[in-house]
């Protein structure tokens, strides 16, 4: 006897395993640029936030850029196929650390956060729960952000929406810094040649200079119990951000029996197209969907 049609139709979604049809849909995208959500000494903070076209209620992540905290731009932001498949993300800037030193960027992307979730019904996302991500010193800024939930010395008192909370629900570092006490003494020549600077510039002085202010910058000293799942990705061969940095915040959340997960790039240097190709935007994709439905 032949199987009807229902049956297979059945057997068909069996087979096709973690395949959803929420993940298999397709959105265009619609984009509203240079949102302010904050302004700080007449400097005006503005935002991206790109859209999945008729979606309703779309899991919101907040995006970071890099550029050695020195440089960077909202207007790099490589989730467009995040977006593609259902999600808001909303590309914010900060103050770059010639105009303003640490922790001004942690503030600045904390009441970018605060903005998001009190224009939630604005805009139309689902702010609830907020994932985070941010590659090279966004991927430092977002795991900073991530771990020190509530913490009295980063919140800051930037923007208008105090009343609102700036904790995120899931985080995704791509090669970023964790530990700046560390960082340097991994470092290759050419890692050092461009993060000394840097850290000058953050910091104010290199790490071992102000050690409590290398500690307070630094992800893997503010890790607890209460903290976010954490998904990282990093080359192996990364010049400028040793993937040892990764390992140690990897290893700090291990200690506590935290949610994480370390995918290694072999290979990878630091960025590229390997990090946003279907196999790594998959990975990222079933994490945020793990983690920012609502409980």
């Amino acid at each position: 006897m032949r199987p009807c049609l229902w049956s297979l139709v059945v057997l068909s979604q069996i087979f096709a395993g973690s395949k959803s049809v929420e993940a298999e849909e397709r959105f265009e995208i619609l984009v509203s640029r240079d949102i302010e959500f904050a302004s700080v000494d007449g400097h005006a903070l503005k935002l991206d936030l790109y859209q999945p076209r008729d979606a309703a209620s779309p899991p919101l992540v907040v995006w970071v850029h890099g550029g050695a905290w020195r440089a960077g731009s909202k207007d790099n932001m490589p989730l467009d196929e995040l977006v593609n498949r259902g999600f808001a993300i909303a590309s914010v800037d900060y103050r770059l650390s010639p105009v303003a030193k640490f922790p001004a960027q942690v503030h600045d992307c904390k009441a970018a956060i605060r903005f998001l979730r009190a224009n939630a019904e604005r805009y139309g996302y689902d702010a609830s729960r907020i994932g985070i991500a941010g590659s090279s010193a966004g991927g430092h800024l977002v795991a900073e952000i991530g771990v020190t939930n509530g913490h009295p010395d980063l919140e800051g008192t930037v923007g208008k929406h105090a009343d609102q909370s700036s904790s995120v629900q899931a985080i995704v570092d791509y090669y970023g810094p964790t530990n700046f006490l560390t960082i340097l003494k991994q470092s290759t020549p050419h890692g050092l040649s461009v993060r000394v600077p840097a850290l000058q510039l953050l910091l104010g002085s290199q790490p071992e200079e102000n050690p409590a202010l290398a500690k307070l910058a630094s992800p893997v000293f503010h890790v607890d119990k209460n903290d976010p799942p954490l998904l990282m990705i990093h080359g192996d061969q990364d010049p400028q951000v040793p993937i040892n940095q990764s390992h140690e915040l990897h290893g700090w959340y291990k200690a506590l029996g935290l949610d994480v997960q370390l995918e290694v790039v072999y290979g990878g240097a630091h960025g590229g197209p390997q990090f946003h190709d279907e196999a790594r935007t998959r990975l990222v994709e079933q994490f945020f969907r793990r983690h920012l439905r609502n409980r």
